[in-house]
């Protein structure tokens, strides 16, 4: 790895710092060489992925590409590289593999059309399973078998499923699918490398679509069938074990009040179990022997990722609003540094719990370290929609606070984390539902002291790119400026565009596609409400995005030249946002120069 800082960058401000600053993800090891790791650096300035051979120290840039390279994996046995290889961040593509110690790319799937990715599993004896989605065909599953034989389709349906986990012994194959039409909540269904069903779990049937299953992992033994399975039984997500032979299923009761996530121990003699609640992310493991959870000691935070080591070891990867990003390990020692100077640290968050329409709205508040309010605030709305906000350490937010404005960032109805009739709220009456809780916040801020009311700012990316078009069209009076990222603009021309993963989605938020709600997908869309626009407003937009594709943005900006009304729109060549960092500096800048510009001038600070 090389280093990417410059000589000048003493010269940068902190918030350029935040954002140049190496850093790295949580290696992943291959399962039967634990010596070798992937891991994805932004170490020369493009996020990419880098090998990593513990034994001797090695660290090698595998990928090198304009626009970035994050999705790979490692072969059981360490010897391959895989990674997804699309254009241009289109997300459209096929993989490719090169050997761990360097060497040329080579396809990987022969036979197979290039597709949106819809899961890889690579097995032991050279087993390949590839789930794919198209437009035309849907959700397919392949094996391409070790002998190197011609792909065969063992799965196939019209709407959105992918593939979970191959058994350990490589008889086995979970695939998660919503052939019941609700593509927020899969079911789960094993079938034999033939193809053949061998079990089906599906906590959808008997008239509801209200839990979901996830694939957490089959057991990493040979001849031990269970899977480990992600459940929402109890009204939050918590793993179980399930023998799709037999069909005995065994809960954990772990008595966490938030959601759970759980992976195996190398030896399969216990789980490892990853907890969120209230924004914020602890680390305990289940024993296989006594069915007792221990807690695994980690300071407060946000774990974006851990992975325990065949020693019995926990790597993690660590941070807080305040300090960057670490990979640590419960034997007290770090993991993996980056290369070059650390990102210098923010201001911690706050919690604010606010009372909405619907339930309490958990948001978290970042002021900036000199000054008293009220601020300029930012409402930096959460992508998704389901996702959250969390105490970790973000480059963006970091700048705004740099530059005087107090942040706030909202869990609205939708986001996880809180339970699952919190995220299921959000349907039908989609974006407007978030909106109602975000203006709580809102008036909360105010009331409080905290945020000027003439100088808000709302922004965000991807859905909260989404949000903030419809909340300054739908709220008028409510923002003083909008700063929308990748947006969803025109939502029924995004839906005609869009990849087809989201169009299923689309349709379980929204309860049926364009043609058939169309009132409510009238209600939803920004461009309902682009005459009512009275803030100025930016865009950005990635020429090449699949999920908010860039049509339907220019519909939105062509109402908004016809009027007349202020706004400023960056077009660049990428996807759904950019793994450069230079462009992502470039992009925050001109966010916040244009929100300075546009506020009144006390947010100036002059």
């Amino acid at each position: 790895m090389t280093d990417a800082t410059s000589d000048d960058s003493r010269q940068q401000p902190d918030w350029e710092k935040r954002f140049r600053a190496p850093r790295v993800s949580l290696p992943r090891w291959a399962e039967d060489a634990p010596d070798r790791s992937l891991f994805v650096s932004n170490a020369t300035g493009t996020f990419e992925l880098y090998a990593w051979d513990r034994a001797t120290g090695e660290r090698r840039q595998a990928t090198d590409r304009p626009n970035g390279t994050v999705h790979g994996a490692l072969s059981p046995d360490g010897a391959w590289i895989w990674w997804f290889k699309d254009s241009d961040g289109d997300e459209f593509g096929s993989w490719v593999r090169q050997p761990f110690h360097g060497g040329p790319d080579e396809p990987a799937t022969p036979g197979l059309e290039p597709a949106w990715s819809a899961g890889l599993a690579l097995g032991r004896d050279g087993t390949v399973v590839v789930g794919r989605m198209t437009e035309e065909e849907g959700t397919t599953v392949h094996l391409l078998p070790a002998d190197g034989g011609a792909p065969v389709e063992v799965y196939r349906h019209r709407q959105s499923g992918g593939v979970g986990d191959l058994s350990h012994d490589g008889t086995l194959l979970a695939i998660e699918h919503t052939e019941h039409g609700d593509a927020m909540h899969s079911a789960i269904r094993v079938v034999r490398p033939d193809g053949t069903p061998a079990a089906e779990l599906d906590d959808t049937a008997g008239g509801t679509k209200e839990l979901g299953l996830s694939v957490l992992g089959f057991a990493p033994l040979d001849g031990d069938p269970r899977l480990l399975v992600g459940h929402q039984r109890r009204g939050r997500w918590e793993p179980m074990i399930w023998n799709p032979l037999t069909g005995e299923e065994t809960e954990l009761h772990l008595g966490l009040p938030g959601d759970t996530d759980a992976e195996w121990y190398p030896d399969g003699s216990g789980l490892l179990v990853s907890h969120s609640h209230h924004a914020r992310d602890e680390l305990w493991r289940h024993d296989g022997a006594t069915g007792r959870p221990e807690r695994i000691e980690t300071p407060p935070g946000t774990i974006l990722g851990a992975s325990p080591r065949p020693d019995g070891a926990v790597e993690y990867l660590w941070s807080s609003a305040a300090e960057p990003p670490v990979v640590r390990s419960t034997t007290g020692r770090t993991v993996l540094e980056p290369p070059g100077p650390r990102a210098p640290r923010s201001v911690p968050v706050t919690d604010a719990w606010v009372e909405g329409p619907g339930g309490t709205v958990h948001a978290l508040v970042q002021r900036p370290a000199e000054g008293e309010g009220p601020f300029p605030t930012v409402f930096d709305i959460h992508g998704g929609p389901t996702a959250h906000d969390s105490d970790e350490f973000a480059a963006g937010p970091a700048a705004w606070v740099d530059h005087g404005f107090a942040v706030v960032r909202v869990n609205y109805r939708g986001s996880t984390g809180y339970g699952r009739a919190w995220t299921d709220a959000l349907k039908h009456r989609v974006g407007l539902i978030e909106l109602e809780d975000v203006a709580a916040v809102r008036d909360w801020a105010v009331a409080e002291g905290l945020a000027d009311p003439e100088r808000l700012v709302l922004t965000g990316g991807s859905w909260g790119g989404y949000l903030t078009l419809l909340g300054i069209g739908a709220q008028p009076d409510a923002w003083a400026v909008g700063v929308a990222a990748v947006p969803v603009a025109d939502y029924v021309a995004a839906y005609d565009d869009e990849m087809e993963a989201l169009k299923a989605l689309d349709r379980t938020l929204f309860g049926g596609a364009p043609e058939e709600v169309p009132d409510r997908w009238t209600a939803s869309s920004p461009l309902t409400y682009v005459d009512d626009v009275r803030a100025p407003v930016y865009i950005s937009a990635g020429l090449n995005d699949p999920r908010c594709p860039i049509r339907q943005i220019e519909n939105y900006v062509d109402r908004l030249k016809a009027r007349g009304a202020a706004h400023e729109v960056y077009r660049y060549d990428a996807g759904h946002g950019s793994l450069v960092v230079a462009e992502r500096i470039k992009q925050v800048a001109q966010e916040i120069r244009f929100a300075l510009a546009h506020l009144p001038e006390a947010a100036t600070g002059t």
